[in-house]
């Protein structure tokens, strides 16, 4: 019996599955993805049966490896737990069942996952692993005898955990209709909602395993998608990240566009600039015959100037052999048109260093690809040649070789100082996260600089104007000016905001553009923070380790903060931050007692024995 899908282990009977979603459309078949083999041996594996229980009152491990479309995946998955009753926690220790959404890009992200795996069997744990891993790779080894989850099954996620639960091997693969948008959702950050806007991509990159995972360009409607953006946007939501492996090739397979995507979106955001839009990573290719109209959407006011644009690498012989479908000279024409037609605008991009066939003369054309523009935000990869892939069949650079470029571009990208001159400036900010520190809370210029200003926590959620009063290499710090914070009403939120918050992930922030190539605006030199799956090299950051993204339990209302208040309340806040609280001064109290006791006993019973006796 082979359980290619869960209605094999729920009985003949089956489940009751309806049609796509409203707004929804089936998408192409993948491509590359090998014939499914027999693997019925398999099916009599079983897991020690775990203690019995009701469904849905265990708890459940939830952990997330590479973009933010993985991530808003991840956010979905919880929210249909825990709608069920089913705990989400961020300790897999105490975990009933761990659920790992993995990433293929890279080989240290799937190392990461193998490392895991061996964790939970070694805990004797039931497993779930979902994500790019398993749809493109399905005959890993290291997930035989695991349940798995493809990207397009999400919306079956409580059917997969309750058999895992019971000791089935569950594996749900096949492709359907793309999973609705409105699932219930626990969201990482509340203010942030990451929403995908498509799936796969019209490409053929000979180094991506991610299309093997995500298969063909599939889009969502635009009414489905404004439809969400009214919906979070009630919710409280501050921030709208679109999610995409392409997001410039949105619509083509639907008979629309991107820049019809983001006006319909523009037209829902509130006036007052409490939301802003984040427009996710986009190929060269398929934003070039639209880029005054992407120029356009990017000077709206409640628009991060900012876009993801990965080049990979300056040379055309090596663009040609990656099956890239661009040139630099086209790469080009995009960085100069919207840093030319949108002002500050932050142009973030990504680099594999030694790509099979690279050149001592290739890698210098990189290199002064990024000397000429001085990228904010680079995105330094070294190749790692993923199986199943064209690519991975080259003839590859030396590793000593790959290493040393990626050494020298990491330290030419170092040396730029893209905060120059920013210190005395006044910048509106949005804020949404507390700083790992404890003491700084995080907002974003328009460009999205990440800006890092002692406030309370009550400013979360809210705007203000910030005077610079400092600069490093990966942040500025400023001060909140008293009078213009503005806070809007929060709406009731759903019931799946109010559910335990995941472990905060790291982010990227990018920087401002350089002068040799960008114009920036007259007041303001700002940067974003891009994340996608679509290349290899999105996920690491170089300078992410300020941001956390679990704010959920620190947030407060703000509706009645004044100006006189917010300074009143920086000062508690912060102190609250810095200073222990209240049991663990408790307990250094009885330790510090006890131990006064110990030792007074102890030269008591000296005192007698060293008395003489009559």
């Amino acid at each position: 019996m082979e359980m290619e899908d869960i209605e094999d282990v729920l009985g003949p009977a089956g489940l009751a599955v309806g049609g796509a979603p409203p707004g929804l459309r089936l998408p192409l078949a993948a491509v590359a993805v090998k014939p499914k083999r027999p693997r019925s041996s398999r099916v009599a594996q079983t897991r020690p049966q775990p203690e019995a229980r009701i469904p849905g009152t265990q708890t459940i491990y939830v952990k997330t490896f590479g973009c933010s479309h993985n991530q808003s995946d991840s956010e979905y998955m919880s929210g249909q737990l825990s709608a069920f009753g089913y705990a989400i926690t961020e300790e897999p220790e105490g975990a009933d069942l761990w659920l790992i959404n993995t990433c293929t890009v890279k080989n240290p992200s799937q190392s990461a996952m193998t490392t895991l795996i061996s964790k939970c069997k070694s805990a004797n744990k039931p497993l779930v692993v979902a994500g790019c891993v398993p749809q493109g790779s399905r005959d890993l080894k290291e997930l035989e005898g695991i349940s798995v989850i493809g990207v397009q099954q999400i919306d079956r996620v409580v059917e997969v955990v309750e058999e895992t639960l019971k000791g089935h091997e569950v594996r749900l693969l096949s492709r359907k209709t793309l999973p609705s948008l409105d699932l219930p959702k626990v969201r990482k950050n509340k203010f942030i909602e990451i929403l995908p806007i498509n799936v796969g991509c019209l490409g053929a990159c000979t180094y991506c395993k991610t299309k093997h995972a995500r298969g063909h360009l599939g889009s969502y409607t635009i009414e489905s998608l404004v439809d969400r953006v009214k919906i979070v946007v009630s919710e409280g939501v501050r921030e709208i990240w679109l999610s995409s492996e392409d997001t410039g090739a949105y619509g083509r397979d639907i008979g629309t566009n991107l820049p019809n995507l983001l006006n319909g979106i523009v037209a829902e955001l509130p006036a007052d600039r409490s939301t802003m839009l984040r427009i996710g990573m986009t190929n060269p290719p398929f934003i070039l015959e639209h880029l005054k109209e992407i120029a356009s959407v990017l000077c709206h006011p409640c628009v991060y100037s900012f876009l993801h644009v990965p080049v990979q690498s300056g040379s055309d012989a090596v663009l040609t052999a990656m099956n890239r479908e661009y040139t630099v000279s086209e790469f080009r024409r995009v960085v100069d048109t919207l840093c030319e037609l949108v002002p500050g605008m932050q142009i973030a991009t990504d680099i594999i260093c030694g790509f099979p066939g690279e050149t001592d003369e290739d890698f210098s054309q990189t290199v002064n690809l990024v000397k000429q523009y001085q990228f904010p935000q680079v995105h330094i990869s070294q190749f790692y040649p993923r199986p199943g892939t064209p690519a991975a069949r080259m003839k590859k650079v030396s590793s000593v070789e790959v290493k040393k470029r990626s050494r020298e571009l990491t330290s030419v990208f170092e040396s730029f100082s893209p905060y120059q001159g920013m210190e005395g400036k006044v910048e509106r900010i949005w804020i949404t996260e507390i700083a790992t520190d404890g003491v700084h809370l995080v907002g974003h210029t328009k460009g999205y600089i990440q800006v890092l200003v002692i406030a309370p926590d009550s400013m979360l959620g809210t705007s203000a104007d910030v005077k610079i009063t400092s600069v490093g290499r990966w942040s500025v710090f400023g001060e909140v000016i008293e009078g213009s914070v503005v806070a809007k009403e929060t709406q009731k939120h759903n019931h799946s905001e109010l559910q335990e918050e995941y472990r905060p992930s790291q982010v990227e922030e990018a920087t401002c553009c350089g002068t040799d190539s960008c114009n920036p605006g007259p007041e303001r030199s700002e940067n974003s923070t891009p994340q996608s799956c679509g290349d290899a090299t999105h996920q690491e950051a170089v300078q992410s380790k300020l941001v956390r993204r679990n704010v959920e339990g620190a947030v407060k209302s703000s509706e009645s903060d004044t100006a006189k208040q917010v300074g009143e309340n920086q000062r508690l806040n912060v102190a609250a931050r810095r200073f222990p609280d209240v049991d663990t001064i408790l307990w250094g109290g009885l330790a510090v007692s006890f131990a006064t006791t110990v030792t007074l006993i102890a030269l008591l019973a000296y005192k007698i024995s060293s008395t003489p006796s009559y």
